[in-house]
């Protein structure tokens, strides 16, 4: 069976004012009908702007490589030049949840009105039906009294009712595939398991695909099958998620792992990974992780080292560079 999403071969760049820099470098990814794929990885990593050129979403000033594909049942969107081939995605096959909710809305326009328009573009039904799904699925990411934040605009609304709106517009197309950037952030732990389970259950009813964006590796191991872990722009370690976590090969995804909170122990200090990733402008040659890497290897260090994600048991694939270090 061919997979819902097929990134090849992805490689990203902007133009700035200080010169063209790599923002995401040789990505290949794949999300199966009813797989819940999570992309994790520090603020830089390249997760959003890899989930942006799914639906061409990345501004003006974005170079793709020529032979990169995006596939979506069938077609590379990456082809796609007219705005009538992008509104088949866009909103229908496939949704996306933004880290920031008041830009997903019109400040001017209504959120029920926005949400009716975006279903009457993409469903067969009428405004009547068009207003009760929205209100059901209003209702079903917790936001109470639904009608009446049917008929309310964005900054009315809370940031964590905002979330949670915009969580909601994007379910209620049902698109094969979902985008979701950071969807829990701005949400309270309760209100953040409901909308967890809430794709969940979405997930199996309808077999939709999932992409999970988070920097927070708790949250894709309750809910991701698979896991990619992004550093700079690039995938360091790739998997199921129960693997990688139980068993991670990478120094980056150790770090990632060890500085998450141990409940069964919570006087252990935290463990930080050593200092911060670096400007795109400063790009480290040869393994993009050695300006931070606990152990590097001689070889790392010289830049002479062989680049590419090998296997290393079933499933389970990380950059043959750093298997030695940290």
């Amino acid at each position: 069976m061919s997979a819902l999403l097929d990134i090849k071969n992805l490689n990203v760049q902007f133009d700035t004012d200080e010169g063209r820099i790599v923002a995401v470098e040789n990505i290949s990814l794949s999300v199966n009908a009813g797989e819940v794929l999570g992309v994790v990885g520090e603020s830089g990593s390249g997760k959003s702007v890899t989930a942006k050129s799914i639906m061409q979403l990345n501004p003006g000033n974005t170079h793709y490589n020529e032979d990169a594909e995006i596939i979506i049942d069938g077609e590379n969107t990456l082809k796609f030049t007219s705005k009538e081939d992008l509104k088949k995605i866009r909103g229908g096959k496939v949704s996306m949840i933004f880290q920031e909710p008041m830009a997903s809305f019109a400040p001017a326009i209504k959120i029920g009105a926005q949400m009716v328009e975006q279903l009457l573009l993409h469903k067969p039904i009428d405004k009547k039906e068009a207003k009760s799904i929205s209100i059901d699925m209003l209702k079903r990411v917790g936001i109470a009294d639904a009608e009446k934040r049917f008929n309310q605009y964005a900054f009315e609304l809370s940031g964590g009712m905002r979330q949670r709106a915009m969580i909601a517009m994007a379910l209620s197309t049902m698109p094969k595939l979902l985008l979701a950037d950071e969807p829990t952030t701005a949400l309270d732990v309760t209100i953040q398991a409901q909308v967890i389970n809430l794709i969940k259950d979405i997930i199996k009813e309808y077999q939709m695909g999932v992409m999970f964006i988070t920097h927070d590796l708790g949250v894709i191991a309750q809910t991701a099958d698979n896991v990619a872990v992004m550093y700079l722009g690039a995938i360091v370690e790739k998997g199921p998620v129960r693997e990688i976590i139980k068993n991670p090969k990478h120094p980056y995804t150790r770090g990632l792992l060890k500085a998450l909170p141990d409940v069964n122990n919570l006087d252990a200090p935290l463990q930080p990974i050593p200092g911060s990733i670096p400007s795109p402008l400063e790009r480290p040659s040869c393994c993009v992780f050695r300006t931070r890497c606990p152990n590097p290897t001689n070889e790392c260090k010289e830049g002479h080292i062989e680049m590419g994600l090998i296997e290393v048991s079933p499933g389970h694939w990380v950059d043959q560079c750093c298997i030695n270090c940290g």
